[in-house]
């Protein structure tokens, strides 16, 4: 019998306007990824602002961790999937075209799923 891939799900609900809770889903998953462990974040609230094109890019670091752009990207790099709230995204002006590459849209029920498939979840 295969064993089963460890799941760990990090909903961010924070953006720019607080940097250091921004950056720990970002620090946290990317580690799961190097310990073999799937790892998702998923973006709601003022979070979103960070899957936009362009938005991490002047940010400073915060918390003694490399600046918001480094680490989004390396999270993707690893092999991360980052998941954005539809309506949250829509409420700030930002369409799916303008996300970066590897977010997608997500909604209520597939965030209950994700949750409920993983062996934690954390929430900033």
């Amino acid at each position: 019998m295969a064993e089963t891939q460890e799941k760990i799900l990090y909903i961010s609900t924070c953006g720019d306007e607080n940097l250091d809770k921004a950056s720990f889903p970002w620090v946290l998953a990317s580690a799961a990824l190097a310990m073999d462990v799937e790892a998702t974040i998923v973006l709601q609230s003022n979070a979103v602002v960070l899957a936009k094109q362009g938005a991490a890019d002047a940010l400073p670091p915060a918390g003694g961790l490399p600046p918001l752009k480094k680490l989004i990207a390396d999270f993707v790099e690893l092999g991360g999937k980052i998941r954005v709230c539809g309506p949250c995204i829509k409420e700030r002006g930002i369409e799916e075209s303008d996300l970066i590459a590897g977010a997608q849209v997500t909604a209520a029920a597939q965030v209950n799923i994700a949750a409920m498939e993983s062996d934690a979840v954390f929430t900033y």
